[in-house]
C-alpha cells in the first residue's frame, strides 16, 4: 500500500490521536507543499525543510549560523592546493527503515558515492530517475568541478577537484548533498521502483519519513537510532497552510506549535499574545524583481534602466512590508561580506525612466507581463500586494503589465524555463558564502532553462569575476572581484533589487529550543513542548 492511500485523510489531530500514551507531538504550519521530499531534486526552501528532519551532510552548518560542523563526516583534511578533500566518516550511522526496507549495515562510503554520482554521473542508473535535473548541483558548478569521487576505504572518501574552490566545504553542507542510502536504491532498483527513492526517503537524520499528502501534510516519526540522540518529540508534522492568516488562526487555536512567516502587519497581535512568542531576524536574503534578458525589450538595457527607475522601492517596503526590511541595491544581503556599500541605486525617478524608454523606441511604453509567487516567502511576505504596486508605478510611464501566478511549484518551473518577461523572486542564502548569491543566481551556469538565474542574464566579464573568486581562498582577493561585479550587476540591471526582508516566525509559548535560522532552515533538532 503507497503512501497516497495510507495517509488519505492525514491531519494535525490524526497524528496526535495516533501518538502512544505520553508521547508528543510538534506541529509545523509551512508555507506550502514540497515539490519533492528528496533534498538533491528540490531548490525551494520549502522543499528543502520539508527534507531537512530526514537528512545529513558529510558537514553541516551549525543551526542557528554560518559555521561548518562534522556531521557524517566526524573530520575531514583539505590539500595544500585545495584540490583534495578527505573525508573520515562517522561509524555507527544508523539509516532509517521503511515498511518495505530495513537496512543490513550502517552508513558507509558507498552511500557517500552513491549520492554524489547519482547527481553527477549521467549514466548512472538514478540519474535520470524522477525526471530529476540536479539545479542547485549544476547551478553550483559541481559538474565540471569534479575530478574524481573514490572510496579510499569503506569509511574512508576521497573527493578531488578539477581546481580549487573556496566554498567547496559550505557548499558540501548544502541539503542537495545529503547522503541516501545506496542499499535502499538497490533494493528498489531491483522491485523496478526507483522513483520511491523521493517519494519515500530514507535518510539518516533525526526523523524519519512516515507519510505525505499533497496540500495536507508531511508526516515524520522519530529516529530512535539517530546518531545524535533520539528527540524529545515523538512526531512532527508539516501541516501546509498557504494563507499565512490561516497560519496564525491555527496557531493561536493550539492547533500548530510553531508557524512561518506572519504578515508583518500581525506581528505586533502575535507579540501582544501571552500564549504566543514573536521571533525575528534580520534576513540573509533578497527579494527582487528578475527582468528576463532574453525576451525584447528587456534584452536593452537601457529598458531595464528605466523599469529600476519607475519603480518606488520605499513605497514597497512600507506598504507590502510594513516597513520590515529595508531597500536593496545590491543582489546580496547587507549583513554578507563582499557587500558594497558604496554602489549607487538608481533613483526613482518616473520621468528619466520615461526619456530611456523613448530612447529604447518605446515613447509609449509597452504591454508585458508580470508575474508574482502564490504563497508568503521570507523575502516576500505578499507578492500580490507588491505586484499590485509595481504595476501601478510601471502604468506611470506606460508600461501596461498583465499580472500573472501559478502554484508554487509550477511557478519555479515556469520561471526556470523562461516563460516570463517580469517575475518577482527571490533567495535566501544558503551557506553564508557570496558565491551562492551572484554565482549560483546571476552566473552563466545557472542561466540555463531549470537554472536559477531566473533573469536568463550573462554577461562573460561579470561571470569571468565571480568565476576567478571561486578559485581564490584569500578573503580580500574574493572582496574585490565580488565588488566589481556588484559594480556591472548595477550597470547591466538584470533585475530590480526590492528589498531585504526582516523574517518573522512565530510559535506557542510552550515550545521550548526553536530557533530562526539566517539561512532559512527550520530545524527542529532538540525542540521540545513543554507545558
Amino acid at each position: 500500500m503507497r503512501v497516497s492511500i495510507k495517509i488519505a485523510v492525514m491531519t494535525a489531530a490524526l497524528a496526535a490521536a495516533a501518538a502512544p500514551a505520553g508521547a508528543k507531538t510538534l506541529v509545523f504550519c509551512s508555507e506550502g507543499n514540497p515539490e519533492a521530499l528528496n533534498p538533491q531534486i528540490v531548490t525551494t526552501t520549502t522543499g528543502l525543510n520539508a527534507a531537512r528532519p530526514m537528512f545529513n551532510q558529510l558537514v553541516e552548518f551549525v543551526p542557528g549560523s554560518t559555521r561548518i560542523r562534522p556531521a557524517l563526516a566526524e573530520s575531514w583534511q583539505i590539500s595544500p592546493d585545495g584540490t583534495e578533500y578527505l573525508f573520515h566518516l562517522r561509524p555507527g550511522v544508523k539509516f532509517h527503515s521503511s515498511e518495505d526496507f530495513t537496512p543490513t549495515r550502517d552508513m558507509n562510503a558507498d552511500d557517500v558515492l552513491f549520492s554524489l554520482h547519482r547527481q553527477w554521473k549521467e549514466d548512472h542508473p538514478f540519474h535520470n530517475v524522477s525526471a530529476a535535473e540536479y539545479a542547485y548541483f549544476k547551478d553550483m558548478g559541481m559538474p565540471e568541478l569534479l575530478k574524481s569521487i573514490d572510496k579510499v576505504d569503506d569509511m574512508t572518501v576521497r573527493i578531488q577537484l578539477t581546481r580549487p574552490e573556496s566554498p567547496f566545504l559550505a557548499d558540501m553542507a548544502m541539503p542537495f548533498n545529503s547522503i541516501l542510502s545506496a542499499e535502499y536504491a538497490d533494493k528498489l532498483l531491483a522491485a523496478g521502483t526507483p522513483e520511491l527513492l523521493d517519494r519515500e526517503p530514507v535518510g539518516t537524520g533525526p526523523f524519519s519519513f512516515a507519510g505525505y499528502q499533497r496540500d495536507v501534510a508531511v508526516r515524520y516519526r522519530v529516529f530512535p537510532d539517530y546518531w545524535e540522540g533520539a528527540q524529545p518529540i515523538n512526531t512532527l508534522v508539516f501541516s501546509i497552510t498557504p494563507n499565512p492568516a490561516v497560519r496564525l488562526t491555527k496557531l493561536k487555536a493550539g492547533e500548530c506549535h510553531v508557524m512561518a512567516f506572519p504578515n508583518p502587519t500581525d506581528t505586533q497581535r502575535i507579540a501582544d499574545d501571552p500564549n504566543l512568542k514573536l521571533l525575528k531576524q534580520e534576513g540573509f536574503n533578497i527579494g527582487y524583481l528578475a527582468l528576463n534578458t532574453q525576451k525584447p525589450p528587456f534584452d536593452d538595457v537601457r529598458v531595464r534602466r528605466a523599469i529600476n527607475m519607475a519603480i518606488d522601492k520605499r513605497a514597497i517596503i512600507d506598504g507590502a512590508y510594513a516597513g520590515a526590511g529595508v531597500v536593496a541595491k545590491n543582489p546580496v544581503p547587507p549583513t554578507l561580506w563582499s557587500y558594497d556599500d558604496d554602489i549607487e541605486d538608481y533613483p526613482y525617478d518616473p520621468a528619466a525612466a520615461q526619456g530611456l524608454l523613448a530612447e529604447a523606441g518605446y515613447p509609449n511604453g509597452f504591454e508585458t507581463d508580470l508575474w508574482y509567487m502564490p504563497v508568503s516567502r521570507p523575502y516576500s511576505p505578499d507578492a500580490k500586494r507588491i505586484a499590485e504596486m509595481i504595476r501601478a508605478d510601471l502604468s506611470r510611464i506606460g508600461v501596461r503589465a498583465e499580472l500573472v501566478t501559478k502554484e508554487w511549484g509550477a511557478y519555479r518551473t515556469s520561471l526556470q524555463d523562461g516563460e516570463h518577461s517580469m517575475a518577482l523572486y527571490g533567495w535566501t542564502g544558503d551557506n553564508g558564502d557570496p558565491d551562492n548569491f551572484l554565482h549560483v543566481l546571476l552566473g552563466c551556469t545557472a542561466a540555463r532553462i531549470g537554472g536559477n538565474n531566473v533573469a536568463r542574464w550573462c554577461n562573460d566579464e561579470y561571470d569571468a569575476l565571480v568565476t576567478r573568486a571561486k578559485l581564490s581562498y584569500d578573503q580580500e582577493v574574493r572582496e574585490k572581484l565580488y565588488g566589481k561585479a556588484q559594480e556591472i550587476f548595477k550597470r547591466e540591471a538584470p533585475w530590480v533589487p526590492l528589498a531585504h526582508s526582516v523574517v518573522f516566525m512565530a510559535a506557542r509559548k510552550e515550545v521550548d529550543g526553536f530557533k530562526m535560522d539566517p539561512l532559512g532552515r527550520h530545524p527542529f533538532d532538540n525542540v521540545d513542548l513543554k507545558y
